[in-house]
C-alpha cells in the first residue's frame, strides 16, 4: 500500500540484474499467470491472530466484513460492540474509532397491516425482502480491561532469514523501516516503510514477503525510478491498480532471490493480483507489464547485493 503518493513518470533506470535473475522473474511471472488462468485462489491470513471474529460468540466474520476488519491492520482477530467490551468485563478507550460491519436483515412492511384492501398497495410493497444494517465493533487492542489469557494472542519468536535479510541490507539508500502499527504501507512524503511487528507473523517468510512488496512502491519514488505513483487519496483508481500489481510481482521476484517464494506465496500472490485485475477490467496484460516494471524495481533493490 502507498500513502499520498505522487510524482511525473519518466524514463526508469536500466536493468542492473543478470541472466539468473532474469530466469527467475520470468519462471515466477510464468507461475503466477498460470494460477491467475486456473481462476481465483482464496487469500490467506499471514498474521498470527487469525480471520476476524466475535470476540463473544467466537463466530468468524465472512464476506466483506473480512476486508472491513483486516484492512484495520490489528493483530488480534477478536472484535467488540461497545456493550459486549462491557459486558466482557473492559471497555473501549477513550478516542478509538469504531469501524462499522454489515449484516443483512428481513423487513417486513409495516402497511401489511395497516388496514388497507387489496388494490390499494401494490403486491411488491407486500413483500417480505432484505435489507442492510451495520453496527460498530472495536478491536480488542482498542480496549482495555479485558482479560489477555481469553482474548490475547501469543506471538512466536521471529527468526531472520539470512539471505532476504542479505537483500534487505544491500538496498542502497532504503527508506527508514519502522513498525509503529499493525500494517504495512509506504510513506512517500517522509520516504518511510511501517510494517507489523514480525513476530506477529505466521512465518517470517510472510513478513519478508510484505517488506519487500513496500520496498517496491519505494522505488516509485522520485529520487529513484521515479514512476507514477498514486494512493487512495490522490490519482486514479487505474493507475493505482497498476502500482499495485508492479509492487505484488516485485515482492515476488524479491521473494524468488532469496529463495523463499513457497506455494504459499504463490497462491497468495496470484489471489492478490487477480483482485486488481478485476479492478482493471481483466486486462491480463497488465501482468505483463507491471512484470516488466517489477524487474526494473528489484534490481534497483538488488543492486548492492
Amino acid at each position: 500500500m502507498v500513502r499520498r503518493v505522487q510524482g511525473d513518470r519518466k524514463a526508469a533506470r536500466g536493468c542492473r540484474g543478470g541472466a539468473m535473475s532474469n530466469q527467475v522473474y520470468d519462471i515466477i511471472t510464468a507461475q503466477i499467470i498460470e494460477q491467475l488462468n486456473a481462476g481465483v485462489i482464496p487469500w490467506h491470513q499471514s498474521y498470527v491472530g487469525g480471520m476476524p471474529q466475535n470476540g463473544i460468540s467466537k463466530k468468524p466474520y465472512n464476506g466483506i466484513n473480512v476486508f472491513l476488519l483486516s484492512v484495520r491492520g490489528f493483530a488480534n482477530p477478536f472484535w467488540f460492540t461497545y456493550k459486549q467490551a462491557q459486558e466482557a468485563g473492559g471497555s473501549v478507550r477513550k478516542d478509538e474509532k469504531s469501524t462499522k460491519v454489515i449484516f443483512w436483515k428481513k423487513f417486513t412492511p409495516a402497511h401489511k397491516d395497516d388496514g388497507r384492501q387489496p388494490g390499494e398497495v401494490s403486491e411488491d410493497e407486500l413483500k417480505d425482502h432484505l435489507v442492510m444494517r451495520y453496527y460498530s465493533v472495536f478491536n480488542f487492542e482498542q480496549c482495555e480491561g479485558l482479560s489477555a489469557d481469553k482474548y490475547g494472542i501469543k506471538t512466536g519468536t521471529f527468526n531472520p532469514i539470512k539471505a532476504a535479510e542479505v537483500i534487505v541490507k544491500g538496498y542502497n539508500g532504503a527508506p527508514t523501516v519502522v513498525h509503529n502499527e499493525q500494517r504495512a504501507y509506504y510513506a512517500i512524503e517522509k520516504d518511510f516503510v511501517n510494517m507489523p511487528k514480525p513476530e506477529t507473523f505466521v512465518k517470517p517468510e510472510f513478513y519478508y514477503k510484505t517488506l519487500f512488496h513496500e520496498f517496491t512502491h519505494s522505488t516509485g519514488a522520485a529520487h529513484r525510478l521515479n514512476r507514477k505513483l498514486t494512493g487512495h487519496q490522490a490519482g486514479s483508481q487505474q493507475d493505482y491498480s497498476k502500482e499495485e500489481l508492479i509492487a505484488e510481482m516485485g515482492a515476488s521476484f524479491l521473494s524468488g532471490r532469496a529463495g523463499i517464494f513457497d506455494a504459499p506465496q504463490l497462491e497468495q500472490a496470484a489471489a492478490y493480483i487477480q483482485s486488481w485485475i478485476k479492478v482493471l477490467k481483466n486486462d491480463s496484460k497488465m501482468v505483463i507489464q507491471a512484470a516488466s516494471a517489477a524487474q526494473k524495481a528489484a534490481d534497483y533493490i538488488t543492486g548492492g547485493v
